[in-house]
């Protein structure tokens, strides 16, 4: 099967929420547990279709299997800033989707005057770290102790793409 890049839609709300609690489960990749009821999973996607935003996601069959979305500041003196939310099930990972995921994000972004793109990634994520270095965010702080899982801490990092 192949897998399709697209705008999410109203149709790939459910699965969205299926694959972003399959991934906060792990208790690894982001920093929820679990993903947030459907109607608040179902109204931030509506709020992203309406307004256009950059939210993808990655389709095999009819199902969600990963997703990638950039978040505008609303207050007008950080209007050209984003920030990056992204995840993909683990039986679909180092196959390249976080990638075209990305890719497809940041060109949305891009297209709507964000200029600045921020992430906070938890310090161990190696291979996520390393995707993003490759599309060309720099580190800019390490947070201790930033992230809490089952009682442990774990550090994050906060990365940047600025576009001139």
């Amino acid at each position: 099967m192949s897998i399709q890049i697209v705008p999410i839609a109203e149709a790939h709300i459910e699965s969205f929420r299926a694959c972003l609690d399959f991934v906060a489960r792990e208790k690894k990749y982001i920093a929820q547990i679990e993903a947030m009821p459907l109607e608040q999973v179902s109204a931030f996607a509506k709020e992203s279709i309406a307004n256009d935003m950059a939210q993808f996601v990655a389709i095999e069959i009819a199902a969600v299997v990963g997703w990638c979305d950039i978040r505008p500041s609303w207050a007008h003196a950080v209007q050209h800033c984003g920030t990056l939310g992204m995840g993909v099930l683990s039986s679909y990972r180092s196959r390249g989707i976080g990638a075209q995921l990305l890719t497809a994000c940041l060109a949305k972004a891009r297209s709507k005057s964000i200029s600045r793109i921020e992430l906070e990634v938890r310090a161990d994520n190696a291979a996520a770290i390393r995707l993003y270095q490759k599309f060309g965010f720099v580190h800019e702080a390490r947070k201790r102790n930033a992230m809490k899982f089952d009682g442990r801490y774990y550090d994050s990092v906060q990365m940047s793409l600025i576009y001139d």
